[in-house]
């Protein structure tokens, strides 16, 4: 949905007002190096910025967020959700299964690859999620990224 960072007017549009606690959360998600946080993330850097949030004020917010499209959330790992800004178009994600770490990729042989492989099979494709797991270089060379 939203190409820039969401601002008051986006919470507005997608009908949630520009609470205190929402403008927070999505502040973490401007300012983060990293692009894909959990919600213990959030509230880490919360608390590190002396705010006082309470980890269930995070929870709810970031499942407002998503319902409104601001969000977008991933399931990578069996009850472990990330989320991150939703900025428009697809992209799918390269997993470490040391330390953690995401990261995005496009690459346009592969969704054609895809479409094929649903159109051979007569499946109407509505939306697909790639996601490959492996161990990323800092880890290989034992010094884990974070």
């Amino acid at each position: 949905m939203p190409t820039v960072m969401p601002d008051p007017a986006h919470l507005k549009r997608a009908g949630l007002k520009a609470t205190s606690p929402r403008m927070r959360v999505l502040e973490v998600f401007r300012t983060c190096e990293r692009r894909h946080l959990s919600a213990e993330d959030v509230y880490r850097i919360l608390l590190s910025q002396d705010d006082d949030a309470g980890l269930s004020t995070v929870y709810r917010v970031l499942n407002q967020l998503v319902q409104a499209e601001i969000l977008l959330r991933h399931s990578f790992e069996s009850d472990h959700a990330v989320f991150e800004l939703n900025e428009g178009g697809h992209h799918d994600h390269l997993i470490c299964m040391t330390c953690g770490r995401v990261e995005e990729f496009r690459d346009e042989r592969i969704e054609q690859r895809q479409r094929q492989v649903a159109a051979d099979n007569d499946f109407a494709l509505r939306e697909h999620m790639l996601v490959l797991y492996g161990i990323c270089p800092e880890c290989r060379a034992g010094t884990p990224a974070g």
